[in-house]
Formats: C-alpha cells, structure tokens, sequence
C-alpha cells in the first residue's frame, strides 16, 4: 500500500519549481542572476526524502521549502508535498489542510484534487473522492497518478470478487494423479 501512495506523491512539482527565474523577497524578477545548484535545497531535498519513505524527514524539509519558497510554483510544490507526505503518514487532517490550501492557491492544480481523494479514499468518503478524481480527471485526463487512485476508489466502493480458486493443497501422499 506504500507503494501505492509513493506513487501518488506529486513531489515531481518539485523538480521544475527549482528551475523557475529567481525572484526578490517580494517575489518579482529582477536583473538577471546565474543561480549554480539548487535554489530550494531543502524542498528539493524534502522530496527525495519522501519518495525514499523518510516520511518524517520529507514533511521536515518540506516546511523548510515552504518558507524559504520563490515564487508561486515553488509555494504550490511544497503545499502538495506537504499533502502527500501528511498522506504517507496516515495524518489525513493534517495532510487535508495543505490539500486545501494549495486548491484555494490554485484550482487547476490536478494534484492537488487528486491527493485529496485518496484522502477521502482512505477516510471512506467516498462521494467526495468521486467528486475530487472527476475534477482532476477533468483537468490532466491522462494522468497516471488519477488512474491509480481511480483504481483505489473501485477497488474500495465496488470490490471485484474472485471468479477463479485455485486449490493448491497437496495430496495426503507424494503419488502423482491418477489418469482414468
């Protein structure tokens, strides 16, 4: 199930925001800057730590990000890491709260739409988490991380049962089946 969620992290926002044209404090552009490495180490950092499972590392330095964040794309990719990790860690309230604060931010943030509904995927919301993948679907038809959470939706609401059993016992002795 780990695994499941490692792929739902949208901590890939991360990576393009550190490429975005630095900005001064008040967040506009000013004369050109050559910017060598990284210039977000710890949103950076924070996300590799949450696809590596170090869950509480991860969500550490991704509050970091998110303070020193340049610009809107950065602010965004810590706010749905943030969600993500919170996700990871089983602290649905917290992770909603970032969730909510990145949609308020910005409503075409597919991610965001989608981190919510395993949210309420996993709180057996499921009217919401209808609602939240149809959005997202809406916005990134494509998006393999809607797909996955789509799945967790139908696998949670309508539960395929086995059409085929497999009866693996063993007979009570070593001698091959009989042929007739």
């Amino acid at each position: 199930m780990r695994n499941h969620l490692i792929i739902l992290l949208a901590v890939i926002t991360a990576l393009p925001a550190l490429a975005q044209r630095p900005t001064d404090e008040r967040g506009e552009t000013g004369a050109a800057k050559t910017v060598i490495g990284q210039r977000n180490p710890a949103l950076s950092d924070g996300a590799q730590a949450l696809l590596a499972g170090d869950i509480e590392e991860g969500l550490r330095l991704t509050h970091l990000g998110l303070k020193a964040a340049f610009g809107k794309r950065e602010e965004e990719a810590a706010l749905s890491n943030l969600c993500a990790g919170y996700i990871m860690a089983e602290k649905y309230d917290d992770a909603l709260v970032y969730c909510e604060m990145l949609i308020t931010r910005n409503d075409k943030s597919w991610r965001a739409y989608n981190n919510r509904a395993v949210i309420y995927i996993k709180t057996k919301q499921w009217d919401k988490a209808d609602a939240d993948l149809k959005k997202g679907e809406s916005l990134n038809p494509g998006a393999h991380t809607m797909k996955v959470a789509r799945a967790m939706y139908m696998d949670a609401v309508h539960p395929v049962a086995p059409e085929i059993e497999i009866d693996d016992r063993k007979s009570k002795t070593n001698e091959p089946p009989q042929l007739l």
